[in-house]
């Protein structure tokens, strides 16, 4: 039922529905914080950065947390270099699973621009794991340089 309420509620436009998402970043149940974190990051709220990542890291609707975070990128070259650092953060897990976090990770750092994405890119075509490191050259290869 709370997840249908977040679900509604990120429907609703305006400060009062946004206001309400950010209360519900800091719910109990991870799944009411995750949609929260989504719709925040569709309004360009920076808060829902760090759940936002979480959801990158743990393949929890990752593509479109991924999209979010370039969303919220987009807003400036501040937010874009935070969000970046705290992808590359998390790269150096190197627990059970590694490498395809590490994939997630690269395909997520993909869509944030600025020189602190570029530079891991450019450090992740070095990487062991030959997919890691065929995709970061690849986007290196099509990014825009700005």
């Amino acid at each position: 039922m709370r997840e249908r309420a977040v679900q509604a509620l990120a429907e609703i436009p305006g400060d009062g529905a946004t206001a309400l998402l950010r209360d519900t970043l800091a719910h109990s149940d991870i799944v009411v914080r995750r949609h929260a974190a989504l719709a925040l990051g569709a309004r360009g709220v920076a808060e829902a950065v760090p759940t936002l990542v979480d959801m990158v890291v743990a393949e929890a609707n990752d593509v479109d947390a991924a999209d979010a975070l370039s969303t919220l990128a987009g807003t400036g070259p501040a937010l874009a270099d935070d969000i970046a650092g705290r992808l590359v953060d998390r790269l150096a897990d190197h627990s059970r699973d590694a490498s395809a976090r590490r994939r997630r990770l690269t395909e997520a750092l993909a869509e944030i621009p600025g020189v602190t994405a570029s530079r891991a890119l450019a450090e992740l075509t070095r990487d062991d794991d030959r997919a890691v490191a065929v995709t970061a050259a690849y986007v290196l290869g099509i990014r825009d340089p700005r």
